[in-house]
């Protein structure tokens, strides 16, 4: 690792990293238009069962090539290597290169590309870009959360910065899984006054929460940490919060195995109700 990529103190240089990771992430989200807008394409399935197509594949190779070369030295998670990773590190990035993938198969557009870099178990930087619905969501050099409107190229277009909206306690929005819902969540999100609800696939939903669209997401399901750490990291830099539904301890990253427990993700203001 050169003092350039990590200054004094063993901090990653946020503004290259914010940087590396927006140029890769809309690399790799061109590769999967392409796959996308082909009229087939092969779906297989993985150990877990979980679709995997040569989108996420390419993508994924892309990704960790891009990343290797910017950063070497540095631990890297993906999703489509998950059978390398080695032991937990104190910092490390971590990427899911096409989440949402039930939802890219299905062609309905709420699919992510997720580029992490976690330090000390926090996701302290993160993009997040759905290139089938044109939005783009990162931590820039401040460490500030920013939705970058396209057209996307070599340098960063209009950028404005985002946070969480000041929730109604007794009007609650509330974004949930589109391809994940089950019965628990849907007790769950019965237990607040809900003045609006809406579905998304992927990361969007920390999205949502993070740019004010929408209050509380809940998620009662199996989830991994390359599913979460981008969005997550956007959302605690737009002011918003991620904890465990178990003890609401803050949803910490490097965990054995990088699985998550069930989370809740808001926007402080919301009263959370007990598991």
């Amino acid at each position: 690792m050169t003092t350039k990529r990590r200054p004094e103190g063993g901090r990653m240089d946020l503004g290259i990293l914010s940087g590396t990771m927006r140029r890769l992430a809309l690399e790799a989200g061109a590769a999967i238009m392409e796959v996308y807008g082909r009229p087939d394409f092969d779906v297989r399935a993985k150990s877990d069962a979980s679709p995997v197509t040569e989108a996420d594949e390419a993508a994924d190779a892309l990704i960790a090539a891009g990343l290797a070369a910017a950063f070497p030295g540095v631990p890297l998670v993906t999703e489509e290597q998950a059978a390398t990773h080695g032991g937990a590190a104190e910092s490390f990035l971590i990427v899911d290169p096409l989440d949402g993938t039930r939802e890219f198969v299905q062609r309905r557009g709420d699919f992510t590309v997720n580029i992490a870099y976690v330090e000390r178990g926090v996701p302290v930087a993160g993009v997040v870009y759905a290139p089938a619905k044109g939005r783009l969501f990162y931590t820039d050099a401040a460490g500030r959360a920013v939705e970058e409107t396209g057209p996307f190229g070599a340098a960063p277009g209009e950028v404005r910065p985002i946070s969480v909206a000041r929730p109604d306690p007794g009007a609650l929005r509330v974004v949930a899984s589109k391809s994940h819902r089950d019965a628990a969540t849907d007790a769950y999100i019965a237990r607040y006054p809900v003045a609006e609800f809406r579905s998304a696939g992927s990361s969007l939903k920390f999205c949502l929460v993070a740019s004010g669209e929408a209050d509380l997401y809940p998620r009662l399901g199996r989830t991994m940490e390359w599913d979460t750490a981008a969005g997550d990291a956007v959302l605690r830099a737009a002011g918003g919060r991620c904890v465990r539904f178990d003890d609401l301890r803050p949803l910490s990253y490097g965990k054995p195995g990088h699985e998550n427990p069930f989370f809740i993700a808001y926007a402080p203001g919301v009263e959370l109700v007990g598991g």
